[in-house]
């Protein structure tokens, strides 16, 4: 049985983090903030002073300083918030912060347009009398990549004035999002009429009584319906101000002012959909194999998410998910597990669920101190797994912190993927070898191929959802509700099948996806699957030379760009063999879960 507690003081000290590594007490905290606020005030004299190179890495350098207290600050405020959201008290220390950030921010605001006024030869010059400025050279030619798409000083304070208009439309799809839907009731398991709400809709999607999945799929899809025209107006919105920003900036296109920070070609993002919609079959192969296992006259879209196998609910001890995944990660060496026993000896993590705790799971990298992994642990599979995938990403926060300076010691939402999923793939590995029960063997396979198929499948569906509704904008072709349904039901098609029976709602998916207002992202959770699947596979194989290049991958932090980073494991993006490799996973798994 899962462990429930009242309040945070019953749960045992050795499950919660210690947040005394950040500060001793609150009166520390005070003193940082205060000289944040000098060093800030400091910063702001060398406005109209940096004139050669020993001032301009006098400012690097107090910058750098500034940096590292500010995140180690803002770090301790946001984990004690989210131990009780509830907490006045912590709530005060995060608003703290936030105004700090404002006053950082607007004392450093000069520098950037700065640079980019200097030519190229005076900050070479600068760079070679000043030895201390090779440190941050390449992130000042970084800052030079950009040049072609700054603005004028005057028109970028413009377009700053306009920040919180542009923002508008994500923030109104927010509110009614969060705060303004309500989705009706449904029937409890104890037969009583309850609000329906988005974890207990999760709940209920799986449930293996069919009605109960479509009631509570029609109350989900209801509100958005109903505000059809509101939402379609808030993303038609969004996508316009990107498309328009994008020209401003003198980007060729709104994807590719997405992917210019990372350095990756259109044709990694385009490769990425052609390939899989090349590979498809497995996926339609799945679709048609639910159906039957289901026994079904008809598959609607409130079928997709219960699992196949009934019956089968694994009672796994926080203590029992630590070992296994320990043991289930050993291929990647005694350095990494011994990395992964610190993390729970020292109390990097807090396990439980608590009320006011904020929901989900997450790794905070600290630099200089070291991640902090906050989990709402329930004793049963989800929970392993997320455990195993918040860890890859809390050892690659850990190895990039030890083995990098500060400039590059944080590594890019690109590759962040691949560490966590590395660790599923690798987990998911050792449960099948370990596992003689038929039935848990299938249900380890289907729960795979279920995240599988939400972390690759929808979110490269998502991505051809987002460049095709970019390219009508690009073309002056209007966003409407019946555009968006048109484009979003023939997608759902062609990814899931012709074996689906359509309701009303599924062509409104568009609809409730917060994703679609931070453009162009949600390409890299299939990427990162992809090439996890790639480095796991090898790994597992025993190949050294993969599993070297690996760690030394975690080691990296951000000290090349994303595509650069992964060529140096293998994985090359910008062919298709990366994709095409992992769909021949997909499709193995299908088949032994058929075969079994």
């Amino acid at each position: 049985m899962t462990t429930t507690y009242k309040s945070r003081s019953e749960v045992p000290l050795h499950e919660k983090w210690n947040l005394a590594d950040l500060y001793s007490d609150q009166a520390k905290w005070d003193e940082d903030y205060l000289l944040i606020e000098q060093i800030a005030q400091h910063l702001k004299t060398f406005d109209g002073a940096i004139n050669d190179g020993k001032s301009l890495y006098r400012f690097l350098k107090k910058n750098e300083e500034l940096s590292f207290v500010f995140n180690k600050l803002y770090a301790y405020a946001m984990l004690s918030v989210d131990e009780d959201t509830r907490n006045t008290k912590t709530q005060s220390l995060i608003d703290r912060a936030k105004q700090l950030s404002v006053k950082v921010s607007s004392s450093t605001s000069f520098f950037m347009p700065f640079l980019l006024s200097l030519d190229e030869s005076t900050l070479n010059e600068y760079i070679e009398t000043e030895k201390g400025l090779d440190y941050f050279k390449e992130d000042l030619f970084e800052s030079f990549r950009y040049k072609a798409h700054v603005l004028t000083k005057e028109q970028e304070e413009i377009l700053s004035e306009l920040g919180e208009a542009l923002s508008a439309p994500s923030n109104t799809f927010g509110m009614i999002n969060n705060a303004d839907i309500k989705f009706g009731d449904v029937t409890n398991d104890q037969g009583e009429r309850v609000e329906l709400t988005r974890g207990l809709y999760s709940k209920l999607i799986e449930d293996e009584n069919r009605e109960k999945r479509r009631e509570a799929y029609k109350a989900y899809y209801k509100p958005y319906m109903q505000l059809k025209n509101s939402i379609a107006s808030t993303l038609s919105a969004a996508i316009k101000n990107n498309v328009t920003t994008s020209r401003i900036r003198k980007y060729p296109s709104a994807l590719e002012k997405a992917l210019f920070g990372d350095r990756v070609p259109k044709e990694v993002y385009e490769n990425l959909i052609s390939t899989t919609k090349e590979n498809i079959h497995s996926m339609h192969q799945y679709t048609k194999l639910r159906k039957e296992k289901l026994q079904l006259d008809e598959l609607r879209q409130y079928d997709l998410s219960v699992p196949l196998v009934s019956g089968v609910k694994q009672e796994i001890s926080y203590e029992e998910a630590y070992e296994t995944m320990c043991k289930a990660l050993a291929p990647l060496g005694q350095e990494y597990v011994s990395i992964l026993k610190e993390f729970k000896d020292a109390r990097y993590i807090d396990v439980r669920e608590t009320p006011g705790k904020r929901s989900g799971a997450y790794n905070l990298g600290v630099y200089g101190v070291h991640p902090f992994i906050l989990l709402n642990h329930q004793d049963d599979l989800d929970s392993l797994f997320t455990l195993a995938h918040e860890c890859g990403h809390g050892v690659h926060s850990k190895l990039s912190s030890l083995h990098q300076p500060q400039i590059t010691a944080r590594y890019s939402i690109f590759v962040a993927e691949v560490a966590s999923t590395v660790n599923e793939v690798l987990l998911i590995n050792y449960l099948l070898n370990n596992e003689k029960n038929t039935e848990i063997r299938k249900h380890l396979l289907n729960h795979f191929i279920d995240q599988f198929k939400g972390t690759f499948f929808t979110q490269v569906m998502f991505a051809e959802f987002e460049m095709k509704t970019h390219e009508l904008v690009e073309t002056g072709k209007p966003l409407n509700v019946e555009v968006f349904n048109e484009i979003y039901e023939k997608l759902f098609r062609e990814y899931n099948g012709e074996e689906i029976v359509f309701d009303e709602e599924v062509k409104y998916g568009w609809s409730r996806i917060p994703h679609f207002y931070r453009p162009f992202y949600v390409y890299k959770y299939a990427t990162g699957f992809a090439s996890a699947i790639h480095l796991a596979t090898k790994i597992l194989e025993g190949d050294e030379e993969t599993l070297t290049a690996y760690i030394e991958f975690l080691k990296s932090g951000s000290s090349d760009y994303p595509l650069e980073l992964l060529k140096k494991t293998g994985v090359d993006l910008t062919t298709p063999y990366p994709i095409e490799n992992s769909l021949k996973k997909f499709k193995e798994l299908i088949e032994e879960f058929s075969t079994l």
